[in-house]
């Protein structure tokens, strides 16, 4: 007897034992819920919600493709003297924005990369800035960086990149603001000097943290559109002004720009002062042909190092074409050339194709 209720204790045990594991075997995980990404059209057309969040985001950005010709199109005659010169450009945007009691707030990131070939190659934040109720902070592009819609004109700074900040006021129509700029890479005047064995070297008047102060206004009146942009900086003690509009007229729009400078300073240092003038013709509903012309007084170059003043310096003058033409949507070629001849200096011509893709 006490062998059989052992034997059936046994069996019994067992059975509880393999019923528990059976039924752990067979639980199954509830599913979770998936979060479909949402389109956010508060902002325009591009934007949609991160999961999870009320932030919306965009992602654009184009690939370049672009042959340079011209002189010492490859950049530094030691390594490349050719004369032309194949580049490629990828980059990317990323602009997030949010409803706040102040007003849309708007985070941007902008990604460049740049290859001259499979060794060459460069990646750079491009732009990175916050923005609310007008006020905007980081690395962007002043008023500076703006121009005719051509590749003639030459009435920027040399470097219009620069650690900002900055309101603005803005309408449908009409903006106006004031930047406080820091032109560390920017333009710095000093003098030159040639010792016995013809080598030339500059000693810069100042160190490397300048500081500017600019304003830009701008709007637009119907058919015809604005903008006059004017900085001063601190440690060069000079400024420089510029007016620009544009008009459309017959089949085209008109555009005129003028600039002046007191001095060389990283708002503009090509010439103490500069007239341009354009045509863009809209030939077809793809195709756009701009002629331009520019005239330099006191010509002295795109560099960031320039002499004290501008004593001694000739007149410079530049013709060139554009053609515009948009393959298909959001796919275009743009090829140029531009010819400069400057009174105290060899002339030269340059000019570019492109393609582009956007996204």
């Amino acid at each position: 007897m006490n062998i059989k209720s052992l034997l059936l204790g046994s069996a019994a045990a067992l059975a509880v034992v393999s019923g528990a594991q059976a039924a752990d075997a067979i639980v199954a995980a509830e599913p979770e819920p998936v979060e479909y990404v949402r389109v956010c059209d508060a902002y325009g057309t591009g934007y949609f919600y991160i999961p999870g969040t009320e932030t919306c985001l965009k992602i654009n950005g184009y690939i370049r493709f672009q042959v340079n010709v011209g002189p010492n199109a490859g950049g530094d005659k030691t390594t490349n003297d050719s004369s032309w010169d194949a580049v490629t450009r990828g980059q990317v945007q990323f602009t997030a924005k949010s409803d706040t009691e102040y007003g849309p707030l708007t985070g941007v990131i902008v990604l460049q990369a740049n290859a001259d070939n499979a060794s060459s190659q460069n990646t750079k934040l491009d732009s990175a800035y916050l923005d609310v109720a007008g006020f905007r902070a980081g690395l962007f592009y002043s008023w500076w960086d703006d121009g005719l819609s051509g590749e003639t004109d030459d009435i920027g700074s040399v470097v219009t990149l620069h650690n900002s900040i900055r309101y603005q006021y803005e309408t449908g129509s009409f903006y106006a603001g004031l930047s406080v700029d820091e032109l560390e890479d920017g333009v710095y005047q000093g003098t030159f000097a040639t010792n016995a064995a013809g080598t030339t070297t500059f000693t810069a008047d100042d160190g490397p943290n300048n500081v500017g102060v600019a304003f830009g206004i701008g709007g637009k009146a119907g058919a015809f559109s604005y903008q006059v942009t004017g900085g001063w900086d601190f440690d060069n003690e000079d400024g420089a002004i510029r007016a620009m509009g544009t008009a459309e007229l017959g089949p085209g729009t008109l555009g005129l720009a003028v600039v002046y400078s007191s001095g060389p300073n990283s708002y503009y240092s090509t010439a103490e002062w500069a007239v341009a003038g354009e045509y863009a013709i809209k030939a077809t509903d793809k195709l756009k042909i701009t002629p331009g012309v520019q005239y330099y007084g006191n010509y002295f170059g795109g560099s960031k190092n320039v002499p004290t003043d501008w004593d001694g310096l000739g007149d410079a003058w530049k013709a060139g074409l554009t053609v515009d033409y948009q393959i298909v949507e959001n796919f275009y070629a743009k090829a140029s050339v531009q010819y400069l001849d400057p009174e105290d200096g060899d002339d030269v011509t340059t000019g570019y194709f492109r393609l582009q893709r956007a996204f």
